[in-house]
């Protein structure tokens, strides 16, 4: 079995020993990472005791009562917060306060204030603190930015995709993402095109500084219960229960600019049927054009004036970041659940004083926010607005 994506400049250190928040899929994904990543789970702090204690028992971990046990056990050195958005400033805040590294699932706060409070936060520390816009792991993804900071596609033209899943297809789909009290007041754009939009400028280069924005609910009423929304059965029980209206978007559609002058479209779906979690972006140069599908991410298409070729990911070619995070050999699938483990790698080699390449931090939480914030307004007026500079 290949060894986990380390950086090769990453000193020779114990790998730190991590606490996760949170109980449910995705603090799952981040205990599966932290393990592939060469670390230890050491606890776990769910949303009750009885929630921590399942999870302690089926992780084999310490299961910690309230956020003060955690902070008191000397054996956490970085703390993984995967709980509901409208949680993440309250015990972020605190674990930076108590000296702890940190991995806050995004977005940092429900609005571009609790970001800015976070990123302010972590600056003072002088802590890791990052943001797991693991997208910019794909080994291909690199591939395309270097390209890029290479010269070979030129000056951009033109930036465009979208990001689009079928999750929310169902009227009887809901969970807390929908309750703005707890997911915030963008749910679609905030959720995944706020991934999209942090992928494309990382690889692009571009910054995005003003949005012009739409926005649609396209069901008008879900049920209210937490119902986990990936499982038929627990919808279909969710569908005997009371109903709300549905104040979160399901659709979003933006044009941006960016600094440079250059523009952008991205399409953002959580009701596009079939589409499970298709980001898929293309890049339009002047000498070339690069285009990657999240969901085929083993291949890019490199476009040029008189052509175009397909680029299979290759530990053995490209550039020395692509080759990196490349772990398995061609033909042997990689995927999210790799990225998210060359992330968690990347993060701790940094607690150890290494400074990888294209490490998401809170100053990009803080951008991404910030971008939430421009999306809503405009959505709301119609009118062009300005992102707030990060």
């Amino acid at each position: 079995m290949a060894p986990p994506a380390t950086p090769s400049a990453a000193p020779d250190v114990r790998p730190p020993r991590a606490a996760v928040i949170g109980t449910g899929t995705i603090a799952d994904v981040h205990r599966r990472a932290i393990r592939a990543a060469g670390a230890d789970v050491v606890g776990v702090l769910g949303s009750s005791p009885a929630r921590g204690e399942e999870a302690a028992a089926r992780w084999q971990v310490t299961g910690y009562p309230d956020l003060a046990a955690l902070l008191a056990d000397d054996r956490v050195d970085v703390v993984h917060v995967c709980t509901p958005n409208h949680t993440h400033a309250a015990y972020t805040e605190q674990v930076l306060a108590a000296g702890r590294h940190v991995v806050c699932e995004k977005p940092l706060g429900v609005n571009a204030a609790e970001a800015e409070r976070l990123a302010a936060a972590a600056r003072a520390s002088g802590l890791v603190a990052t943001v797991p816009f693991v997208y910019r792991y794909h080994p291909l993804v690199r591939e395309i930015r270097q390209r890029r900071i290479d010269g070979e596609f030129g000056t951009w033209h033109l930036l465009h995709g979208s990001y689009l899943q079928d999750w929310m297809l169902s009227p009887e789909a809901s969970g807390w993402r929908v309750d703005p009290a707890r997911g915030g007041p963008s749910r679609a754009f905030a959720d995944i095109g706020s991934h999209w939009c942090d992928l494309v400028q990382w690889v692009s280069g571009e910054t995005f500084t003003e949005v012009s924005a739409a926005a649609s609910v396209v069901v008008d009423e879900r049920p209210t219960a937490d119902a986990a929304s990936f499982s038929a059965d627990s919808a279909a029980d969710a569908a005997d229960g009371p109903r709300a209206r549905v104040e979160t978007e399901d659709c979003a559609a933006l044009l941006l600019r960016t600094r440079r002058g250059r523009l952008g479209t991205v399409t953002v779906s959580q009701v596009s049927a079939g589409r499970k979690n298709r980001l898929w972006f293309e890049l339009d140069g002047s000498l070339g054009s690069a285009v990657f599908d999240q969901e085929n991410p083993e291949t890019v298409w490199l476009g040029a004036e008189y052509g175009s070729r397909v680029v299979h990911r290759d530990p053995g070619h490209g550039s020395p970041e692509q080759r990196r995070l490349s772990v398995l050999p061609p033909g042997h699938p990689q995927g999210y659940a790799d990225c998210f483990t060359a992330f968690v790698a990347d993060t701790y080699a940094a607690i150890g004083g290494a400074r990888p390449e294209g490490l998401p931090t809170f100053a990009d939480g803080l951008r991404a926010a910030r971008l939430v914030d421009a999306f809503l307004s405009s959505s709301r007026t119609g009118d062009w607005t300005k992102v707030v500079p990060a």
